[in-house]
C-alpha cells in the first residue's frame, strides 16, 4: 500500500490564493501531519499553484485556482479529539484570525474550509443504545456551535 505522499487518490480544495499558507497552518495544527510539495512553475517566484500535503495520514492538496469556485460547507475535513483540550486548541486555531463558528461541531477557518470538530465522546454519547440518553445529548449538542463534552455528557446522564 503506497504512502500517503504517494496515493492515487486524494481530495482536491480549490482556493482562490493562499493555498501554500493554508497547508502549511493545518499540518502545523494536525498531528502526524506534513507538508508534502507546493509546485511552482519554472523560476519558483510564484506562489505554488499546487500543494499536496496530508493530515493524519490522509492525502489532500490545494489548487491555487482563483476565485472562480468557492468553498462551501457540501464538503468538510472532520476530525475526531480525544478530549475537551484536543476539541478547544483547534477549535480556536481554526476561527482564529477570519474564521467563524458554526453549529453542531462546525465551524469555517479564514480560507473558507468548512472543518467538523467532534469529540469521540460525543459520537458514543449521540449514537449509544440507550435511545433516551442519546436523545439528551442531542438535544444539547443542538444548542451548541464548539461541542462541550461535560454539558453533553451531563444532558446524556440525565441533568440539564
Amino acid at each position: 500500500m503506497p504512502n500517503a505522499s504517494e496515493s492515487a487518490v486524494r481530495t482536491c480544495l480549490r482556493m482562490d490564493k493562499d493555498g501554500e499558507a493554508a497547508a502549511r497552518f493545518y499540518t502545523d495544527l494536525i498531528p502526524g501531519s506534513v507538508l508534502d510539495n507546493p509546485e511552482r512553475f519554472k523560476g519558483g517566484k510564484t506562489p505554488a499553484l499546487v500543494v499536496t500535503f496530508t493530515l493524519a495520514g490522509v492525502p489532500y492538496m490545494i489548487l491555487n485556482g482563483g476565485p472562480h469556485f468557492t468553498l462551501t460547507p457540501a464538503a468538510s475535513i472532520s476530525v475526531m479529539t480525544d478530549d475537551q483540550a484536543e476539541t478547544d486548541r483547534l477549535w480556536n486555531a481554526l476561527t482564529a484570525d477570519g474564521g467563524r463558528e458554526s453549529q453542531c461541531g462546525w465551524l469555517v477557518d479564514r480560507w473558507g474550509l468548512s472543518w467538523q470538530i467532534t469529540p469521540r465522546e460525543v459520537m458514543r454519547m449521540t449514537f449509544s443504545d440507550d435511545a433516551e440518553a442519546s436523545e439528551r445529548a442531542r438535544q444539547a449538542m443542538y444548542q451548541m456551535k464548539k461541542l462541550d463534552i461535560a454539558t453533553m455528557r451531563a444532558a446524556f446522564n440525565g441533568g440539564a
